[in-house]
């Protein structure tokens, strides 16, 4: 396994369980904020929840693009070098 191929499945891994996250957090927020309870604070923990799922959304889309751009490049430039010129 070479290193770009590594670090292409690590990259995957790693936004995978961060996109899981992300849903169980804005999940979870809005089941808190949707308790029929009388704790307002509590309510707004959820909606503080929901509101960070969104901007963590947003932070790894931009990252995984990040990502996809320098691995396309490095991919690009991996190609092999052509051959020295030889003296006949």
């Amino acid at each position: 396994m070479d290193l770009i191929e590594f670090v292409k499945g690590l990259i995957t891994t790693v936004v995978i369980i961060a996109w899981f996250i992300f849903l169980l957090a804005w999940v979870v927020g809005w089941l808190i904020k949707g308790l029929p309870i009388p704790f307002l604070r509590l309510k707004r923990f959820g909606g503080k929840l929901i509101e960070d799922a969104v901007w963590a959304a947003f932070w790894l889309a931009m990252g995984t693009t990040v990502f996809a751009i320098i691995a396309y490049i490095v991919s690009s430039v991996q190609l092999p070098m052509p051959q020295p010129p030889q003296m006949p």
